[in-house]
């Protein structure tokens, strides 16, 4: 059976959202919901999750996925660490609501959204990739998905010579494992 390569499965940048750093979040879900509208859908079933994030000199810096977007409208979470590590370090679902009301997370309604949404910018917020976030345009299908695994990424930030070129997304790698499953004979 064929080898795939990472390119096969890859957005390439030219179709993905990006926005500048500068942008402000209200500009940044814009992007994302033109960039779902403009998919080629014969190609990516699964709608984009995040956007990308370019500096100056149009280089990729970051990327900002929902969650991001929607942590980024309470400020709060900054101040608890990384995000995520908490419901993965096995607190309680009461614990968890419970600091809801101990940091005072939400207190203010969602009615001032738009003034929030045009306010804050995508570098404050955006996530940064780290190392283990990239991937070689031409490696095997099999290495992108151990990075995916470990890592427990969304996706990955698909490189040629150190470029990036694309996006590889978790939702296409797992169309791609379904479809190969589907195709054994039982």
């Amino acid at each position: 059976m064929k080898t795939t390569i990472v390119e096969e499965l890859m957005v390439p940048l030219e179709e993905y959202a990006t926005v500048h750093m500068g942008a402000t979040l209200h500009e940044a879900l814009l992007a994302l919901e033109r960039s779902q509208e403009e998919l080629d859908r014969e190609r990516f079933v699964y709608l984009h999750r995040a956007v990308l994030v370019y500096d100056d000199n149009r280089s990729i810096v970051g990327k900002v996925s929902q969650l991001d977007a929607l942590r980024s409208l309470e400020p709060k979470y900054r101040d608890m660490g990384e995000a995520g590590s908490l419901s993965r370090a096995g607190f309680s679902d009461s614990f968890l609501r419970g600091m809801l009301q101990q940091y005072c997370l939400w207190d203010k309604p969602l009615s001032d959204i738009c003034s929030k949404a045009t306010q804050i910018r995508v570098k404050e917020f955006m996530h940064t990739p780290t190392e283990g976030e990239y991937v070689e345009a031409s490696a095997p299908l099999e290495e992108a998905l151990h990075m995916l695994l470990v890592g427990s990424h969304q996706s990955l930030l698909v490189t040629r010579k150190g470029v990036i070129v694309g996006i590889l997304r978790l939702t296409d790698v797992f169309k791609h494992i379904l479809e190969r499953v589907k195709a054994c004979a039982i």
